[in-house]
């Protein structure tokens, strides 16, 4: 049976970066896509790029209001015939710099959208799917969420978070036929690594990989996998590490700094969206 051709799909966060490539992934596949973003202007240009590729159609969307999330949720049943096959729970920021310079803002922005936004997008799906006994979730987490590093404590214990709850709900509504998974990217080559520098430890992987890695499991459903794989037993094993060694390793692959050295200038402008994650930026040429 195929998992992608005719399903609903519904992305969110999905108007750049990871979320595009894997619409543009799910369209050359026949799913019908539904973005959802918060900056209306860009997602509405999303849309028109996308169309030209398949059935998709898109709805502002803040992942940290739940009634903004229900009414997205709605409007993308609609247009799928009434339910949803597959939500994914893409939406992120990722705040980095020292633990002590975090503003409170830049804080509660974090895990409102990286946490909050998940476990409510879950909550709004998860009954109608667990009816069905048909349907799947999948988390774009991170490998900051089995591997914190310094810089970025926040960031990972957002992701942590979404591990976490992603295997347990994997667990609890794996008898009611429905899947739940959690896809972990290491540093990807978006906007969320503006003036930062990786070494060769540390390549970046492309939004297109990430978007791979969907394909993968909703082709074949498994509940954590991390891009690129190799890295899912480095990062569960390295945290079980003496604490000497643990900071060995991070040292000669450069992880101790990279989020803590930076070029500030240079990041400033994604900072300033990540702390400012919250509601809906409405197009220019929107009326009341």
């Amino acid at each position: 049976m195929d998992n992608i051709r005719g399903k609903n799909i519904a992305i969110t966060g999905a108007a750049r970066g990871i979320g595009y490539a894997t619409a543009k992934a799910l369209l050359a596949r026949g799913a019908h896509v539904v973005i959802g973003d918060r900056e209306v202007a860009l997602q509405e240009s999303a849309v028109a790029k996308l169309s030209a590729l398949g059935q998709v159609s898109g709805y502002p969307l803040d992942v940290t209001d739940r009634e903004s999330f229900t009414t997205f949720l709605d409007k993308a049943r609609t247009d799928g015939h009434g339910h949803i096959d597959v939500l994914i729970n893409n939406a992120g920021v990722m705040p980095v710099g020292p633990f002590l310079e975090q503003s409170e803002q830049a804080i509660r922005s974090a895990i409102e959208v990286n946490f909050y936004g998940v476990l409510t997008g879950c909550q709004l799906v998860l009954p109608e799917m667990a009816a069905r006994r048909s349907g799947h979730i999948i988390n774009i987490a991170s490998v900051a969420g089995m591997l914190a590093v310094p810089g970025q404590v926040v960031y990972a214990g957002t992701k942590f978070a979404v591990v976490g709850l992603t295997t347990g709900l994997a667990d609890e509504f794996a008898p009611q036929g429905v899947e739940v998974s959690a896809v972990l990217p290491t540093f990807t080559n978006t906007e969320l690594i503006a003036g930062t520098h990786t070494s060769s430890a540390q390549k970046p992987v492309e939004p297109e990989d990430i978007a791979a890695a969907v394909i993968k499991v909703l082709d074949k459903p498994t509940t954590l996998v991390s891009v690129p794989p190799a890295l899912r037993f480095v990062s569960a094993i390295t945290p079980t590490l003496a604490p000497k060694a643990r900071r060995w390793l991070s040292h000669k692959l450069g992880n101790d700094t990279v989020f803590l050295d930076f070029d500030r200038t240079a990041r400033d402008g994604y900072e300033q969206r990540a702390q400012s994650a919250m509601g809906v930026v409405e197009s220019p040429d929107s009326k009341d």
